[in-house]
C-alpha cells in the first residue's frame, strides 16, 4: 500500500515519528528483558524489525526535509530527523542492548549462522564496538555526546543549504551569448529590465557555459561558491574537530580511519595510493587543456590566467568549434519526457522489467510522477518509485534517490520498495517543453542507476536494501549507467528534437560522443580535489585548517581559488560521505568495469543485462562488493577500463 504523502501535517508528522519511536523502544525493551535462551529471531532479528519499520517512518516523514514545498513541513521533517538519528545514537550505546547482542553472538547457533543471518550479526556486533563498548565509560560517554552533536550539525548544515537564497542581477546586455529562451526562464528583477538569476543548476550551468562576459561569469561563479558561508563554516570547523576527537578516543590516526572500517578501501593509506596512480597522467592532461584555453582566453580579453569562472566557457566554444556541440542545440533533441521514455525503454528491455506511470501520486507536490515496475515475465509487481524533477524554494537542491520502503522480508512477507529521485532540471513552460542539456541527460541515468539498485533489492533486511552495499561502492551500479549515455545507437532511438520530431541528426551524435573527452583532464582532476578537500579534513597526518585544507585541495585542480569564496559550506557530500567522497571515482572504476562486458558482449545484451540484475543489484550489500563483482565478471576485477576511458591506460 502506497503512502499517501497529501495527508501529512507537520504536527502529523511530528507525532508520526514519536510513535514510532516509542514503538521500536517498547520492542527493544523486549528484546532485553527477554528470559530465556537467546536465538537469532529473538535478539538480531528483532534489531532488523525494528530498523525496518523506522526507515519505512523515515520514508514517510522526515525525507520530506528535503522535498516538501510546506516550510512547515520541512521544519517538522528536518527536527523528526534529528530525532530519528539522535535515536539511533542512543540504540548503539545502550549497554544492556550490547549485552544482549554479545550473548547470542557468543553461541554455537551464532557460530553456525551463514549468508545475509552471518552478515548482519557480524555488521551488528561492528556498529557496537566503533560505538565504544569495548572503552572504558567516561570515554563511552563523551562518545556518545559526540555522536549526538554530528547528528544536530549534519541536520542544520544541510538545511541551510537547502534554505539558502541569493540572486545575480543583470540586464539583457549583461547576458551576452545567452539565447532568449534562457532570459523567459529567469525572474524578473525590481528595477525593470533586470533579470534575477538564481543560484539553482538550471540558471547557473547555462549561464557558466555560455555568457561570453567574464565578469558576469564571475559574478555568479562568487554567489555559487559562497552559498550558506555565513552559517556553515562555524559548523564545518566544529564538526571537524568532533571527528578529529572521535578519532583520538579510539586511539586511532584519523577519523577516516574509523569511517572507513565500513568500506571497500579500508583505510585512507589505499585511497592514497589509489590517487598517486592517476593524479601525475591526469595533472599532465589537464595542464595542456588549461594551456589551451588559455590561449582563447588571452585572445579574447588580453587576459592569459584561465580561472574558475572561465573554464566551462572556452569548454563549450571549443565543443561547438570542434565538434559542432553547441549544448543549447543538443538540449532541443533532449526533451525531458523522451529522455525518461528512452531510459525507461532502455532498462526494460535489459532487465526484463515493465514500468506503468499511475496516477493519483498521492505525492508530496503536483509535479512529482509515480512509476509501478514489474517483471515483464512474470509480471509481479517489483516496486514503485517517485520522479520530482523541478527545482523550487527549500527544495534539496542538487539530484540524489531516496529509499522510502527499502526492499526487505517483512512479518508478512517480502515488502516491495519504494524511492524517490530528486532533481532541479529546467522546468517546462506553457509553450516549450523541459529541454535537457546532455549533462542533464547523464545525471537522470545516473540517478535511475540508484532507483534500479533500491528497486531491484532482494535482500532479507533493511541495512542491505537501498544504498546498503558498502558506501565507496554504492556509486558503481549509477557510474556504469552513464555509459549508455554517449552511445549513438542509443541516444537515436530516443533524442528528437522538440519542434520538428526529427531525430537528433546521426553526425551529431557522433560528434557528441567524439567530444565526450574533451578536457577529462580537468573534470577528473577536480573530482580527485574534491576527494582531496575531504581527506585532508579527515584523513592522517598534518591538521589543515578548511582554509589551508581549501587551498592545497585547488592547488590539486590546478585552478586557484576564487578570493572571498568558501566551497565547503555548500560541500554537502561532507556530512555522509565525509571520509569517502572518493568513492565516486573509486566507484567509477568498478561501474567502467562492469560495462566492459556490455561493451564485449552487446550494450543492450538483455542476457547481460539480467545477469547484472541478478548477480549485483539485487543481493545489493548482502554480499561484499568484490564478491558481487567476481560474481558479475567471471574475474578479478580491475581498472583497466577506467584506465583506457581517462587516456592514462
Amino acid at each position: 500500500m502506497l503512502f499517501d504523502y497529501t495527508s501529512v501535517t507537520a504536527g502529523s508528522l511530528s507525532s508520526d515519528i514519536d510513535d514510532a519511536t516509542e514503538s521500536a523502544n517498547a520492542e527493544i525493551d523486549a528484546l532485553i528483558g527477554f528470559e530465556g535462551d537467546r536465538t537469532f529471531e529473538n535478539t538480531v532479528g528483532v534489531l532488523e524489525r525494528v530498523g525496518a519499520d523506522l526507515a519505512i517512518s523515515y520514508g514517510r516523514g522526515p525525507f520530506l526535509g528535503n522535498a516538501s514545498p510546506d516550510e512547515a513541513i520541512r521544519d517538522a521533517a528536518r527536527a523528526a530527523e534529528e530525532k530519528l538519528s539522535k535515536w539511533g545514537v542512543e540504540l548503539v550505546f545502550r549497554d544492556d542492548l550490547y549485552e544482549a547482542v554479545k550473548s547470542y553472538a557468543g553461541t554455537p547457533a551464532a557460530a553456525g549462522l551463514t549468508g545475509e543471518d552471518q552478515r548482519v550479526l557480524e555488521f551488528t556486533m561492528r556498529d557496537f564496538l566503533m560505538a565504544g563498548h569495548e572503552l572504558d565509560p567516561e570515554a563511552r560517554a563523551e562518545l556518545k555526546a559526540l555522536s549526538e552533536r554530528l547528528v544536530e550539525l549534519g541536520v542544520e548544515f544541510s538545511r541551510n543549504i537547502a534554505e539558502y537564497e541569493d540572486f545575480l542581477v543583470v540586464t539583457r546586455a549583461d547576458l551576452e551569448g545567452m539565447p532568449d529562451e534562457y532570459l523567459e526562464q529567469l525572474k524578473p528583477g525590481e528595477k525593470e529590465g533586470t533579470y534575477l538569476v538564481s543560484l539553482s543548476y538550471p540558471d547557473v550551468v547555462p549561464l557558466m557555459e555560455n555568457a561570453s562576459k567574464r565578469d558576469i561569469r564571475k559574478a555568479l561563479n562568487q554567489k555559487f561558491l559562497s552559498r550558506a558561508a555565513d552559517k556553515n563554516r562555524g559548523l564545518l570547523e566544529e564538526t571537524i574537530e568532533i571527528r578529529r576527537r572521535v578519532a583520538d578516543i579510539f586511539g586511532l590516526p584519523s577519523w577516516a580511519h574509523h569511517r572507513m572500517q565500513e568500506k571497500m578501501a579500508k583505510n585512507p593509506e589505499t585511497v592514497e595510493t589509489f590517487y598517486n596512480s592517476i593524479v601525475p597522467a591526469l595533472s599532465d592532461k589537464a595542464e595542456a587543456e588549461i594551456a589551451r584555453m588559455a590561449k582563447m582566453l588571452e585572445s579574447d580579453t588580453g587576459v592569459g590566467a584561465l580561472q574558475l569562472w572561465d573554464w566551462r566557457y572556452y569548454d563549450t566554444q571549443l565543443r561547438k568549434s570542434e565538434y559542432g556541440v553547441d549544448n543549447a542545440e543538443v538540449a532541443k533533441y533532449f526533451p525531458l519526457e523522451q529522455v525518461i521514455a528512452g531510459m525507461l525503454d532502455l532498462t526494460g528491455r535489459m532487465f526484463g522489467v515493465d514500468y506503468q506511470q499511475i496516477a493519483p501520486t498521492m505525492a508530496w507536490h503536483q509535479d512529482v510522477t509515480l512509476w509501478k515496475v514489474a517483471d515483464r515475465a512474470s509480471g509481479e509487481l517489483i516496486g514503485h518509485f517517485f520522479m520530482d524533477l523541478f527545482p523550487r524554494e527549500g527544495k534539496f537542491s542538487h539530484a540524489a534517490a531516496w529509499p522510502l520502503v527499502p526492499a526487505h522480508e517483512g512479518k508478512e512477507g517480502f515488502v516491495k520498495p519504494v524511492s524517490a529521485i530528486l532533481a532541479n532540471f529546467t522546468k517546462p513552460t506553457a509553450d516549450r517543453p523541459s529541454l535537457l542539456q546532455h549533462t542533464e541527460v547523464v545525471t537522470l541515468f545516473h540517478e535511475f542507476g540508484h532507483i534500479l539498485h533500491m528497486t531491484f533489492s532482494k535482500t532479507r533486511y533493511v541495512r542491505f536494501s537501498g544504498a546498503g552495499t558498502e558506501w565507496d561502492f554504492v556509486e558503481a551500479p549509477s557510474q556504469i549507467m552513464e555509459h549508455w549515455c554517449w552511445k549513438p545507437e542509443i541516444l537515436s532511438e530516443f533524442a528528437r528534437h522538440h519542434e520538428t520530431g526529427e531525430p537528433i541528426p546521426v553526425d551529431l551524435v557522433d560528434q557528441l560522443a567524439a567530444a565526450r573527452d574533451l578536457n577529462q583532464g580537468i573534470v577528473n582532476l577536480r573530482q580527485v580535489s574534491f576527494g582531496k578537500l575531504d581527506m585532508f579534513l579527515h584523513g592522517p597526518g598534518q591538521q589543515r585548517s578548511i582554509d589551508e585544507a581549501l587551498e592545497e585541495s585547488m592547488a590539486i585542480s590546478l585552478f586557484p581559488l576564487q578570493e572571498g569564496t568558501f566551497f565547503p559550506a555548500s560541500f554537502g557530500h561532507l556530512y555522509g560521505y565525509d571520509a569517502g567522497y572518493y568513492g565516486y571515482l573509486w566507484a567509477e572504476v568498478f561501474g567502467d568495469d562492469m560495462f566492459s562486458r556490455f561493451e564485449n558482449e552487446g550494450i543492450t545484451n538483455s542476457e547481460v543485462g539480467m545477469s547484472y540484475r541478478k548477480t549485483v543489484l539485487e543481493p545489493n550489500g548482502g554480499k561484499d562488493a568484490y564478491e558481487l563483482l567476481r560474481d558479475f565478471l567471471g574475474r578479478e576485477p580491475n581498472s583497466d577500463a577506467f584506465l583506457r576511458k581517462l587516456g592514462i591506460g
